[in-house]
């Protein structure tokens, strides 16, 4: 059950549960859980290319689709340039993980948003430093990462796009796993080789792509 609702246009997995695109995030949920039968994922980034692509729309409907099958899910907006999480779910972006970064009181409760949906919770990225890749790079994170995994099943990381700057490497070389997230007919394959170097580079563990504005065969769904 839900209770005020976060953005329904770009959350289809609440406001058209039955279609294509729900389907397709509940697959993409199974297939991650899947893919971590040996060693079950505890903190999972978002990642794309370019900006535009869809991972922050990816992530969040994912994040539902794990929290309706009775996960407790956190999703953390550590995108510190551009965060959109606080939007898409209708939250505040006041305090957040750059709140944590900077006051012992926040690491001791962090400042989580409920985001209206049952087991999901939100850490905005807070205020916008003017250094985003060593608070990220910083034991503090480290430590603030620790700290959420043991307050939910599953910790779901955004992030600004691996090409375009230090931030997503940075975070992939922390994280349980990684989702690189690719928009049919816009990605660039120069731009899919560096995200791949990049992250062979960060030694990261690459899950898959998340392939979005893919055609969609409907008979397919017809059942």
């Amino acid at each position: 059950m839900t209770t005020d609702l976060p953005q329904a246009s770009n959350l289809v997995t609440l406001s058209q549960p039955r279609s294509p695109a729900s389907e397709a995030y509940r697959t993409l949920r199974t297939n991650i859980q899947f893919a971590s039968l040996d060693k079950p994922l505890k903190t999972l980034l978002v990642t794309s290319t370019d900006p535009g692509e869809g991972k922050s729309t990816t992530l969040a409907n994912l994040a539902v689709t794990m929290a309706q099958a009775g996960n407790q899910v956190i999703v953390v907006d550590c995108d510190l340039r551009r965060p959109n999480l606080h939007r898409l779910f209708g939250r505040d972006n006041a305090s957040g993980l750059t709140t944590m970064m900077t006051e012992s009181a926040a690491r001791e409760q962090p400042p989580l948003q409920d985001t209206g949906v049952a087991n999901l919770r939100l850490l905005a990225s807070g205020t916008l430093p003017p250094n985003p890749s060593e608070l990220l790079s910083s034991r503090r994170l480290d430590e603030i990462m620790a700290r959420l995994s043991q307050a939910a099943d599953i910790v779901l990381l955004d992030s600004p796009p691996i090409v375009a700057v230090a931030d997503a490497a940075i975070l992939a070389a922390k994280v349980d796993g990684v989702l690189v997230v690719m928009q049919a007919g816009k990605t660039k394959r120069d731009l899919a080789r560096r995200a791949r170097l990049l992250l062979e580079k960060a030694k990261a563990n690459v899950l898959g792509v998340v392939l979005t504005n893919a055609p969609v065969e409907t008979g397919l769904y017809r059942y």
